[in-house]
């Protein structure tokens, strides 16, 4: 990805390994650098982990990982948390480094666009990632576009994926189907026929094309008439789907037409679990 679609401050915050000034880097103690806490990245690569190991007990540390220093005097990895995590694994002690000034939102910013550039990060993990911009910074879509270098457009897609039940983004995250297998499964647009759908496409391995046909099938038989399910990034909507489902304490689907009309699902998945929801819902009197 071209440093140019970078909002501004990142490219100087990112710089190439040739592009760094010998006297800007310096060795810090490893015992002494924290994780970063918006690092969006949930899996690392255990294979290419062990790979980057032996090549760091072999080479050193080529490129310094980027840090901020803390109240307390430690640092907070800024980029480069998957060398920090081979370098601990390789023995090391010390790691180069070099120490920024940058705030929460240039953290995560930062972040996602090195695990981007680098392909490191999945699509629920940019999804999640771009999702936590808008709400914590009060981003739009556009200005997240234009902070990661990506169009609103590529934004809004992978928003979408957010949509899906939690056990196909799971999937999506382990690699058994891909993002477009998702995209395809959206068009079913109830959660309970996607989540059928899903396992047929696990089972038999199915294409995206076979997988769009199949949703589109199940949607003229399985939507209910007034009402379709919206996987609209509306981040309104998300906010307040979110709310619903941090108070229930379950899943909650919200469904809407363009009209404004809409329906809420809330899953149970017991009945003592449909007792508590009851109680929460219609407290008894007295």
């Amino acid at each position: 990805m071209a440093k140019r679609g970078l909002g501004r401050g990142l490219a100087m915050l990112l710089p190439e390994a040739a592009d760094i000034p010998q006297g800007q880097v310096r060795e810090i103690d490893i015992s002494e650098v924290l994780p970063n806490p918006y690092q969006p990245r949930t899996l690392f690569d255990p294979v290419a982990l062990e790979e980057l190991v032996q090549s760091i007990r072999e080479h050193g540390v080529l490129q310094p990982i980027l840090v901020r220093e803390t109240e307390s005097g430690k640092f907070e990895v800024v980029a480069g948390e998957r060398r920090l995590r081979a370098a601990q694994r390789a023995g090391l002690t010390r790691i180069p480094a070099m120490v920024r000034s940058c705030s929460d939102r240039e953290m995560l910013e930062v972040a996602i666009v090195e695990n981007l550039q680098r392909e490191d990060i999945t699509p629920i993990e940019a999804a999640k990632a771009y999702l936590r911009m808008m709400r914590e910074f009060g981003l739009t879509q556009e200005q997240v576009a234009q902070r990661v270098g990506k169009t609103r457009t590529a934004i809004a897609n992978a928003l979408r994926l957010l949509q899906l039940p939690e056990e196909v983004q799971e999937s999506i995250e382990r690699g058994e189907i891909t993002e477009g297998h998702g995209r395809a499964l959206m068009m079913a647009e109830r959660p309970e026929v996607i989540l059928r759908l899903w396992t047929v496409v696990k089972s038999r391995g199915l294409s995206v094309r076979e997988t769009e046909r199949l949703a589109k099938a199940s949607r003229h038989s399985a939507a209910p008439p007034s009402v379709s399910a919206s996987f609209s990034p509306d981040p309104q909507i998300q906010y307040i789907q979110e709310r619903l489902q941090g108070a229930l304490k379950t899943r909650v689907s919200l469904h809407y037409a363009s009209s404004g009309a809409g329906c809420i699902e809330i899953f149970f998945y017991s009945l003592d679990e449909l007792e508590r929801l009851l109680d929460l819902l219609v407290p008894q009197e007295g």
